[in-house]
């Protein structure tokens, strides 16, 4: 495998349901992505060229080659990196409202336990910026690092709002993008890849049982794990963004969604209405 057999990289965005697209992508048998995200341009660039290209095994021989890593869209030196070695690369990046990926992002945090409920101190604008939750939502910013160095051709700008209203147009869009013939969706196209309404074990209890899991792990599927399971996962209560804060988010995003409109040539008008309450 050779840095020039790679021939398209997802850039993200993160919790806009890239996963999805690269499950449908990899339901063309033409088609070679690795499942798990590599982060190699942005968080993994110590690990070297030869650890990178190892992760494509041999079965990627003679196929579309592509991965998806969402940090790549707004980790700072990302875009210069994948340049420097995959110029030939073309790319995708699949949107979301900025508000609604930063609300998501956080619900996922708490979810896991990695953040309070006190939702302010990670996502009130008011009270500074951070790359996590709000900076990665300043797409059109981000995006034109790409186009600088790419140019525009190269770039193909996808909403979420494609996956809801038209899933089978979004990926023939996509497929379009990679030079790949039509074909029908993937049977799980209308399915959705994660739902954070699903029940979990709580975190804290996770915790605690981290030390069985080594045991636990072969029985992973059978009715006996799956019956202890649903007594302990409890469907997660998520706090709620206000309307002030939403308020907020809006005012903070309104410049960049504007100029993301300008950027993709595509109206955005649904990204200024009321966002639905669920996390």
């Amino acid at each position: 495998m050779e840095f020039e057999n790679i021939d398209f990289v997802i850039i993200g965005a993160a919790k806009s349901a890239t996963t999805w697209l690269q499950k449908q992508l990899q339901s063309d048998p033409s088609v070679y992505m690795p499942d798990q995200e590599l982060h190699y341009f942005s968080r993994e660039y110590s690990r070297g060229e030869d650890w990178y290209l190892s992760q494509f095994g041999e079965e990627a021989s003679g196929r579309t080659i592509g991965e998806k890593s969402n940090s790549y869209l707004y980790e700072p030196e990302a875009a210069a990196r994948l340049h420097r070695h995959l110029p030939q690369a073309k790319l995708i990046v699949q949107l979301r409202n900025p508000v609604e990926r930063a609300y998501s992002n956080y619900c996922m945090l708490f979810r896991r336990g990695e953040v309070g409920g006190d939702i302010g101190n990670y996502i009130d604008p008011a009270l500074g910026e951070n790359t996590r939750f709000l900076g990665a939502g300043n797409f059109a910013t981000h995006l034109q690092s790409y186009i600088d160095l790419f140019g525009r051709e190269a770039l193909l700008i996808l909403f979420i709002e494609g996956v809801l209203d038209d899933p089978a147009r979004q990926v023939s869009r996509a497929r379009a993008h990679l030079g790949l013939p039509p074909r029908p969706l993937a049977q799980n196209g209308q399915e959705k890849v994660k739902d954070r309404t699903a029940p979990v074990v709580p975190a804290r209890l996770r915790k605690h049982l981290a030390r069985v899991k080594p045991i636990t792990r072969p029985l992973r599927g059978t009715p006996a794990y799956q019956a202890i399971r649903k007594l302990i996962a409890r469907e997660t209560q998520y706090p709620q963004l206000t309307d002030e804060l939403r308020k907020r988010l809006n005012d903070y995003y309104s410049p960049s969604i504007e100029a993301l409109e300008q950027m993709s040539g595509q109206s955005l008008s649904r990204w200024y209405a009321p966002m639905e309450r669920a996390g």
